[in-house]
């Protein structure tokens, strides 16, 4: 019997102007990396390092309580592009 499945998508992404805002170290800039996760309970999780660095940080609003989590992907990845602070996107409802 197999157990609820888990999503991860990891792309790398250069932060527009004011970076993107994490929880533990407020904003970083420059090359990042990406990295959802949907989990098994509906929640999608996003992470953000210097690309290449051993430390992960929650991406500011994250988890999302539900969504798509490609999709949620996609629109973090665009955020953070855009830079300016950028946060976890928000499902729609």
């Amino acid at each position: 019997m197999t157990g609820p499945r888990q999503y991860q998508w990891q792309d790398e992404v250069l932060a527009g102007p004011g970076g993107a805002m994490t929880d533990e170290v407020g904003v970083i800039t420059g090359p990042l990396t990406l990295r959802t996760t949907g989990g098994p309970d509906g929640t999608v999780r996003f992470e953000v390092q210097y690309t290449d660095a051993d430390e992960w940080y929650t991406l500011t609003g994250s988890p999302a309580a539900h969504g798509d989590p490609h999709a949620l992907h996609t629109a973090a990845l665009r955020a953070i592009r855009a830079g300016g602070g950028a946060e976890a996107p928000v499902p729609p409802v």
